[in-house]
């Protein structure tokens, strides 16, 4: 696999990590894997990751509750940071913002435990994803906050290759027409399984699972 970096022109601790292939994701075959790892666990990456998020957001929006996917926790925490400094204002009573993470069941369906629940009903909600490759975990997501009560202030991404989902706009650093020849596709059009080309790995939330 050929792999690459792309700089950020907000941040130069910022930089997308990206590898040509064929690859499988929950919802799709793409042709360039993410590698996001160190921009959601090395903390000066993951607090310069927040501090460009937090500029999409204006003073007068509303967060209450960061949730956070596929481990974009630490992410998450700065952010909260990162808003708070910046004017963002919280309707909770202490004054500061949840940072939380959905379960996932064995149906493969997004829950909140009893005791995370009251920080998503009737809360402004901000969803935080490293991808939003299809729109289709955002949409399950959002689903899930709204069944729970909460409301969306904001979707942030890394990198996205959707810009808007059920009508809210999609804000990250990377975008799709960053890479060169970025595409993604249904894996019954996949056109590398059309071709008899196997798959170089597989793409979850803990990352890449390379297959030989």
């Amino acid at each position: 696999m050929q792999t690459f970096k792309i700089d950020s022109p907000y941040n130069n601790l910022i930089k997308l990590k990206v590898s040509q292939g064929h690859f499988a994701t929950i919802s799709s075959h793409i042709n360039h894997y993410i590698d996001l790892t160190t921009l959601k666990a090395r903390a000066s990456e993951a607090k310069a990751v927040a501090k460009s998020m937090s500029h999409d957001y204006i003073a007068s929006t509303i967060v209450d509750t960061i949730v956070c996917l596929d481990n974009t926790d630490v992410i998450g925490a700065y952010l909260a940071d990162a808003l708070t400094e910046s004017g963002i204002m919280s309707m909770n009573q202490h004054g500061t913002m949840y940072v939380v993470t959905p379960e996932i069941n064995s149906l493969g369906q997004l829950t909140f435990r009893d005791d995370v629940v009251p920080m998503i009903n009737n809360r402004h909600v901000l969803l935080l994803l490293p991808t939003a490759t299809t729109g289709y975990t955002t949409e399950k997501v959002i689903e899930c906050i709204k069944y729970y009560g909460g409301s969306i202030a904001g979707i942030s991404a890394i990198f996205s290759a959707v810009d808007n989902v059920q009508g809210y706009d999609v804000h990250s650093i990377f975008h799709m027409n960053d890479i060169e020849g970025y595409a993604s596709y249904n894996s019954h059009e996949c056109p590398f399984c059309k071709a008899g080309m196997k798959l170089d790995g597989l793409v979850s939330a803990g990352g890449l699972s390379q297959i030989k």
